[in-house]
């Protein structure tokens, strides 16, 4: 699995260019900082409230980390906004997220840390009616972290331009 370190965008126009980037691992994307702040917002959108997240001093006093980390759902989410740096696609009239497949969270992140991520084309499969799966599997690090924080395989559809 070779890095592309000398292209900061997978570009791919229409599906034989996308096929062609299969297997290639795009990135770092650029750092991003997961602060208490942001924890807190997605503690109160999703009613995920645990202590471990949001509780400060309690998780200073109690937590085996010494402090709130992130949910692992919020790292999951921040995929989407690393991704932007990491690949442009172009010829499709349309794509679609269709889901995940397997996700982990082999270490946490602490709030204050900072994360980015690599992209690599893992499957590219027509699925009819001009439509193909395209799975994506997403590492995202800590800075300074001995392992990745989060690893997730996205499923998303594009719709092919045939006019």
């Amino acid at each position: 699995m070779a890095v592309n370190a000398s292209m900061p965008k997978a570009v791919a126009n229409g599906i034989e260019e996308l096929r062609a980037l299969q297997d290639q691992v795009v990135g770092p994307s650029d750092w991003r900082e997961v602060t208490q702040e942001m924890v807190d917002r997605f503690a109160e959108l999703t009613g995920d409230d645990q202590w471990i997240h949001v509780d400060v001093e309690r998780a200073r006093r109690e937590s085996p980390y010494g402090t709130t980390i992130a949910h692992g759902n919020l790292t999951l989410s921040l995929i989407d906004g690393l991704r932007r740096d990491l690949s442009e696609w172009s010829g499709f009239k349309l794509g679609v997220n269709y889901g995940w497949n397997k996700v982990r969270f082999p270490a946490p992140v602490l709030v204050g840390a900072r994360v980015r991520c690599y992209a690599q084309i893992v499957e590219v499969t027509e699925v009819g009616g001009g439509w193909h799966q395209v799975v994506t599997r997403f590492t995202v690090e800590v800075d300074g972290g001995e392992k990745p924080v989060c690893v997730a395989d996205s499923v998303g559809r594009v719709l092919v331009d045939v006019g």
